[in-house]
């Protein structure tokens, strides 16, 4: 292994300016060591420069702020800062195609066109989920050309919103083929906690992949009930609230509620595809979730005629207290109700990327049924004199639709 001081950082974090690259690297500037990110998004990189962050997080922007003021973090759009850190942290994730089928090309074809900048003694951890098989095909690229690097996998398991949180609380999985290199991965992350979890690679890729398909399946299995419950008339919070009051057994079930964003659905996808497609748990979880909007659609036709009404959704993005509207169905409903609708209106208060966005008082004062796409807060003490469709029982009213 290269020393480190023969390199000018600590890490460099590939793909830094995203969700899971930007808290990571200030994550790691925070604890002492000197951060580079690498982003190829100029405007991303201006606005960390400047202090400022490109998309929400709770707690970041404080510690951003220190870690500028202390130079223990840059970022550019110059790719030769690969080669300048002894611990390259890449955040490229694996894709899925319009077929619902993952590509596990994307990562290694990413590295080949970068691995000539990256220098013998350096340690490569890549962080995003992968399509099982990844890790080795990354191995077996640099092996193939002489590259003397060492490759770790060490997924991210944050929450968007509780990532400066997560990052020191949660244990990290650390995983790599030798257990010289595996301590090389455990050493940079104890950096964050001194909880490390250690796994081959390929356990690691399952269990990342794992532990999101589970999250969906618990969610599916949640609308599944609310649906159950609504097609009788009877609100599922109640029952749920009730059977889970002082049972310690089914304090996890969650409430209905739109399972979206970017990883999720995805992930649950690659598992599927991981598995020939024999997958039926997860397969059945997709039509689950990604029906919900449509259903919530049928009921309502079957109350209105839509195609007189104006319907209002509230909140855009895929979570609540979230600006990020990547795979958010609350889209999918807006473009399902515009086919259905006289006229579809809608708002949110963090949402900056979305121009057709309105202000919530036009939102409320012209509709003539409302529904909560994402469960913002302030739409808690919400008071409209039309029906609120409101799947995530965010009002507390035990309604139904």
């Amino acid at each position: 292994m290269t020393e480190t001081q023969e390199f000018p950082f600590d890490v460099v974090v590939v793909g830094g300016g995203g969700h899971v690259g930007l808290p990571l690297a200030v994550a790691f500037a925070s604890r002492g060591l000197h951060v580079a990110i690498y982003d190829i998004n100029q405007a991303s990189v201006d606005t960390i420069l400047a202090g400022e962050l490109p998309f929400m997080e709770n707690g970041l922007k404080e510690l951003l702020d220190t870690v500028l003021e202390g130079n223990r973090l840059t970022a550019t759009t110059d790719n030769t800062v690969m080669g300048q850190a002894e611990h390259v942290v890449v955040v490229i994730g694996t894709p899925v195609d319009e077929h619902l089928n993952p590509d596990p090309h994307a990562v290694p074809k990413a590295l080949e066109a970068g691995r000539h900048l990256l220098r013998p003694g350096q340690l490569v951890v890549l962080r995003s989920t992968v399509y099982p098989g990844v890790t080795k095909r990354v191995e077996k690229l640099f092996a193939d050309n002489g590259d003397k690097v060492d490759v770790a996998f060490c997924p991210e398991r944050i929450a968007e919103g509780k990532a400066m949180e997560e990052l020191f609380d949660l244990p990290q999985i650390v995983s790599a083929r030798t257990p010289a290199v595996r301590e090389r991965a455990a050493a940079l992350f104890r950096h964050l906690t001194d909880s490390i979890v250690e796994l081959e690679p390929e356990e690691a890729e399952l269990a990342k992949l794992f532990t999101n398909t589970w999250r969906y399946i618990k969610f599916a299995a949640a609308n599944q009930f609310y649906v159950m419950a609504n097609d009788h008339g009877l609100d599922y919070d109640v029952i749920r609230k009730a059977l889970a009051q002082d049972y310690p057994r089914a304090k996890d079930m969650p409430g209905a509620g739109f399972a979206a964003g970017p990883c999720l659905f995805k992930d649950t996808m690659q598992l599927a595809a991981f598995a020939d497609n024999s997958f039926v748990l997860g397969h059945s979880a997709m039509l689950v979730n990604e029906g919900l909007p449509l259903y919530l659609v049928s009921r309502l036709e079957k109350k209105y005629r839509l195609e007189n009404l104006t319907i209002g959704i509230l909140g855009m993005a895929f979570k609540g207290e979230s600006d990020d509207i990547r795979s958010s169905l609350s889209y999918k409903l807006k473009r399902i109700l515009q086919f259905r609708a006289a006229r579809v209106l809608t708002t949110d208060p963090y949402v900056t990327v979305d121009d057709s966005l309105l202000p919530l008082e036009d939102v409320l004062e012209q509709s003539d049924v409302l529904v909560i796409g994402a469960p913002h807060r302030q739409y808690q003490n919400l008071s409209a004199s039309v029906e609120v469709v409101d799947v995530w029982n965010l009002l507390g009213k035990g309604t139904t639709v």
